[in-house]
C-alpha cells in the first residue's frame, strides 16, 4: 500500500516552479510539466507503434513515472547543474534517490521497486522506452519556452538557451513521433490544447496551495490509478488503459472549463446536458487533431469515464467490474477506480491546504464530503478507508 509520505511527495511536485530565474507571465511548476511530457510520450509512442518500432508500454507508463520520482528527489538543481552532474555522477545519484524511496517503493506492489532499480542503474534497461521519454520531456520544455521566450529576449543567454533546445528536438528526429508533431500543426495542435490544461486552476471558487492545475491533477490521478491496477493484479492491456483513461480523462474541460459540481447537481439533467456538449465538443473539436486511426481509443478513455467497461462486438459495453475481465483480450478499464482516484486527489488537495492553514469553509466542507461519501469504498484490494484517514486528523 502506498504511504502517506510518497503521497505527500507526489503532491510536492505542484509547488516546484520552473524558469524561476526568468521573467513569467506566471508560474510553471513540474508536476505540470511532467503530466504534459506523459502526454507527448504517449503521442511519439503511438506514431513509433503505427512504425513497428520495439517498445514496451509498460516499460514507458514506469519509466515516466520512475523519472518523476527521481525529479522530486533532486528538485533543488536546476536543469543544467541536473544533467552536468549525471554526466558525471549518474550511478552515485541514482543510488541516493532510490535509498532515500527505498521504504516508500518497499511498500508497494506488483516488483515496483525492483524496476525501478532496474531502470536507473541498468543502462541497457528499457531503452526505447527512456529515449521516448527523453523526446517528450524535451519538446515539453520548448513549448514552455515559447511561452516564455518572448518576455525574456533581452536577457543574455536566452539565444543560446533557444539554440540548446532545438539543437536537442533536432536529435530526436530519428522518431516518427517527433517528425510528425514538428511539422504536422495539426498534431501539435492536440499537444497544445492539452498543455493549455495547466492554465486551468483546480477548485477555481477557493484559495489555495498548492495550487494545482488540472493537467497536473490529470497525472496524479493516473500514477494512483497505475500504482492500484498492480496491487490489484491488473492484466497489461489493463494496466495500460487504467493509466491513459486517468491521464485524458478531464481532456473536454480543454474547451468547457472546469464546471464546479454543486452546478452541475443543482438542476435535474444538468449533467447529462453537460455530458452530451462535451461529447459533441470532443467529437468536433479534439478528435480532428490526432490520427483517425486513434480516435476510438481516445473516446473509450474519455467517454463514461467514471465506469467499468470492456470491448465486446468492437464496442464500449459496461461491466459491473473490470476485475472479471482481467484478460487482454477483454481491452477492460476500471472507470470506477478513475474515479475513486479523482477523489482521492481532491480529497488530498484540500487536506494540504487545510494543512498550510488556509482555514476556507468551502475547503472543510468539501474534504468532509469527500470523506463521507468516499472513504468506505473497496475497489477490489485497495483499502481506500486507509488511505483517507492519512490526512483525516
Amino acid at each position: 500500500m502506498i504511504t502517506k509520505e510518497l503521497i505527500l511527495r507526489i503532491f510536492s511536485a505542484a509547488n516546484i516552479l520552473r524558469w524561476n530565474d526568468h521573467i513569467r507571465p506566471f508560474d510553471f511548476f513540474e508536476l505540470d510539466k511532467q503530466a504534459h511530457k506523459m502526454i507527448i510520450a504517449y503521442i511519439v509512442a503511438k506514431f513509433e507503434e503505427e512504425d513497428g518500432k520495439p517498445f514496451n508500454w509498460q516499460k514507458l507508463i514506469e519509466g515516466g513515472i520512475f523519472e518523476f520520482f527521481q525529479r522530486i528527489m533532486l528538485t533543488d538543481l536546476k536543469p543544467e547543474v541536473f544533467h552536468e552532474l549525471m554526466s558525471k555522477k549518474e550511478k552515485e545519484l541514482n543510488n541516493w534517490v532510490l535509498g532515500n524511496l527505498n521504504e516508500d517503493l518497499s511498500a508497494l506492489s506488483g516488483g515496483i521497486k525492483e524496476r525501478f532499480e532496474e531502470y536507473f542503474l541498468n543502462p541497457l534497461y528499457a531503452q526505447n522506452e527512456k529515449r521516448i521519454l527523453k523526446a517528450a520531456h524535451c519538446l515539453s520544455t520548448k513549448w514552455e519556452f515559447g511561452i516564455i521566450y518572448p518576455w525574456n529576449a533581452m536577457l543574455y543567454g536566452i539565444e543560446k538557451t533557444k539554440q540548446e533546445i532545438d539543437e536537442t528536438i533536432a536529435s530526436f528526429d530519428d522518431l516518427a513521433g517527433i517528425r510528425k508533431l514538428m511539422i504536422n500543426k495539426k498534431y501539435y495542435g492536440f499537444l497544445d490544447l492539452c498543455g493549455q490544461l495547466r492554465f486551468q486552476q483546480r477548485w477555481a471558487q477557493a484559495f489555495r496551495i498548492p495550487k494545482t492545475t488540472v493537467l497536473g491533477h490529470l497525472f496524479t490521478v493516473a500514477i494512483f490509478s497505475y500504482i492500484f491496477s498492480l496491487e490489484n493484479g491488473a492484466a497489461a492491456r489493463r494496466l495500460y488503459n487504467n493509466f491513459y483513461s486517468a491521464l485524458f480523462h478531464d481532456l473536454p474541460e480543454i474547451l468547457t472549463k472546469d464546471i464546479v459540481r454543486p452546478i452541475k447537481s443543482s438542476i435535474s439533467g444538468l449533467e447529462e446536458i453537460i455530458k452530451v456538449y462535451e461529447t459533441k465538443q470532443v467529437e468536433e473539436r479534439i478528435l480532428p487533431l490526432i490520427p483517425e486511426n486513434w480516435r476510438a481509443e481516445m473516446q473509450y478513455f474519455i467517454q463514461d469515464e467514471f465506469s467499468d467497461k470492456i470491448i465486446e462486438n468492437a464496442k464500449a459495453v459496461r461491466v459491473k467490474s473490470a476485475g472479471d475481465y482481467n484478460d487482454d483480450k477483454f481491452n477492460a478499464v476500471d472507470g470506477a477506480l478513475t474515479e475513486m482516484c479523482d477523489k482521492f486527489c481532491a480529497y488530498i488537495e484540500a487536506s494540504m491546504a487545510l494543512e498550510y492553514g488556509i482555514k476556507s469553509q468551502t475547503l472543510i466542507q468539501s474534504k468532509q464530503a469527500l470523506y463521507d461519501k468516499y472513504a468506505q469504498v473497496k475497489k477490489d484490494n485497495i483499502n481506500f478507508k486507509r488511505l483517507f484517514d492519512y490526512f483525516n486528523d
